[in-house]
């Protein structure tokens, strides 16, 4: 009892947070356009600052472990295409929209709830895994939706100005910036004067809150019609059969940490980010399915996410499977 009560207490403020803004969204009508503010500050202001501290510290031999980036991104991309797969079943082949069901059944909210989740569960030894499974998640995921979106005729540019897009999006992206500014740091052994020091860590320390409340606000403010027959599928992948797929792989190959594979397999039992919403809206594509897989999967991953930490936190399972 104990255990399950100190992995209630370690999760519940995060769902609390994303309850608060949903409550709030679905009963105080104001402006949606105020959102983009709140998701300016997420994306440009605060998340930045919380992956440059994640990596500024750690020597450059834990940056470089290519087969632990390798099963992690390959996991997610079975995932990916499991997901696609279910959604050309549902929807008769329609490419764009399987498009978006397989970002629902892969790409976890790895961005706002994992980094702050991870280091209250893990520890701050998890905070390498957790940047390259964030980082490679999203080459990985960015790169294959508009690639995909173009060839379903969605796009309206030739795959070599596609590819152009692509490449310029991930180098210039900020959270990808703030990650290589880490490894320079990391490198050179860069310390910040102290008062910009103390901006970085306020600004991370107010990217999770903000982040959750965002993603409560936002599911409120897109309700849910009715539930689209794939979506439980879907939920399926993306909470047990992701996670279970990265245990597997890495498990698989040798002289990976155990807290590396704890934290992977975590990263991938997160529910299914706000980025899908984001995306859906971009390409016009699936908006209501988005919503219902985030809405679902955030619900769902209440007990999922759960089940996990308290194996992983209790000791009940063994980092590798084949010893």
């Amino acid at each position: 009892m104990a255990d399950l009560a100190g992995i209630f207490n370690l999760v519940a403020p995060f769902f609390g947070l994303i309850l608060l803004g949903f409550v709030i969204g679905r009963y105080k009508r104001l402006p949606e356009a105020g959102l983009a503010w709140l998701q300016f500050f997420l994306i440009y202001v605060a998340l930045p600052p919380l992956f440059y501290r994640l990596i500024a510290d750690k020597p450059l031999s834990e940056l470089s472990n290519w087969r632990f980036v390798i099963a992690t991104t390959l996991s997610t991309f079975c995932a990916f295409a499991l997901s696609f797969a279910i959604g050309m079943k549902f929807t008769r082949r329609d490419i764009p929209q399987s498009v978006m069901q397989g970002v629902a059944g892969s790409y976890s909210n790895i961005g706002y709830m994992g980094p702050p989740l991870i280091l209250a569960a893990l520890g701050p030894a998890s905070s390498a895994p957790l940047v390259l499974v964030f980082v490679f998640d999203s080459i990985l995921l960015f790169s294959l939706v508009p690639f995909l979106m173009a060839i379903a005729g969605v796009e309206k540019k030739s795959l070599l100005a596609t590819t152009g897009e692509i490449v310029w999006k991930v180098l210039t992206h900020p959270f990808n910036l703030a990650t290589a500014a880490g490894v320079i740091a990391a490198f050179t052994h860069l310390e910040l004067p102290t008062a910009i020091d103390k901006m970085t860590l306020w600004l991370s320390q107010a990217a999770a809150p903000c982040a959750l409340f965002l993603l409560g606000v936002t599911v409120a403010l897109r309700p849910m019609k009715a539930m689209p027959g794939e979506v439980p599928l879907l939920v399926l992948v993306k909470l047990v059969l992701h996670p279970l797929l990265v245990w597997v792989l890495l498990s698989a190959i040798a002289d990976v940490p155990d807290q590396w594979i704890f934290t992977a397999i975590i990263m991938a039992a997160l529910p299914p980010a706000l980025n899908i919403f984001v995306i859906s809206t971009q390409y016009k594509v699936g908006v209501e399915r988005a919503s219902a897989c985030i809405l679902v999967g955030t619900i769902v991953s209440m007990g999922t996410l759960t089940g996990f930490l308290w194996l992983v936190k209790t000791g009940r399972m063994v980092a590798d499977l084949f010893p």
